[in-house]
């Protein structure tokens, strides 16, 4: 069957619906969304969802809207409107140590680069919104880190690739510097040999001598 226009429109609107539902799945109900429109680009929603770990609550938010379309390679002359990686970001938090709800805006501003600046986000990449994460924040840019932990891929109808929910590992300006220099692995070693709890909002940066 031949992918037409119509059927296009029609797959492109069923994805969405079909994210929300995985994210509800793997992560509850959310408690909280709010949406954000850029210039130029299609509506971004972030979803609050609660939970608990062994050391308390934590607050996942997860990016609702990055994967209706796909990301495009930039140095292609035209943009494949049907294939090309998906995408939504998730970040985890603990609760009540920070104002951590103004995440919302920083990133919404992540989840439309590839429509405002032609980017494929992937696993390894650093992103830098240029201000904190939320006030008081240590953190201006996160770490890419690898997908299927925490939520499962969601395969689409051929010829749509899957959409994939990328963590986000918040990084203080030395660790980025650092990562810059040593790559994406070495620092994720770092945070794990300390013993680094990645979901602290105000936590200092490893050390990196």
């Amino acid at each position: 069957m031949p992918f037409t226009d119509e059927s296009y429109a029609r797959r492109m609107s069923d994805v969405l619906p079909l994210v929300e539902a995985r994210l509800r799945t793997a992560l509850g109900e959310p408690d909280a969304r709010a949406a954000v429109t850029f210039l130029g680009t299609d509506r971004v929603e972030v979803l609050r969802f609660p939970d608990r770990d062994q050391d308390g609550e934590i607050v996942r938010y997860a990016t609702l809207g990055m994967s209706a379309l796909p990301m495009a390679d930039p140095t292609a002359v035209l943009a494949d409107p049907v294939k090309g990686p998906r995408a939504e970001l998730v970040i985890s938090v603990r609760a009540g140590l920070a104002d951590t709800d103004k995440v919302l805006r920083p990133l919404a501003v992540l989840a439309a680069s590839p429509q405002v600046e032609g980017v494929i986000v992937a696993p390894g990449a650093s992103l830098d919104v240029g201000e904190p994460l939320w006030p008081g924040a240590p953190f201006t840019s996160v770490l890419v880190a690898e997908p299927g932990g925490l939520v499962e891929d969601l395969e689409l109808d051929a010829p749509l690739d899957p959409v994939r929910f990328l963590p986000l590992l918040p990084m203080t300006a030395n660790e980025a510097a650092w990562k810059r220099v040593h790559g994406a692995q070495a620092l994720q070693e770092r945070w794990l040999t300390n013993g680094t709890d990645l979901r602290d909002p105000a936590r200092r940066s490893v050390p990196l001598d």
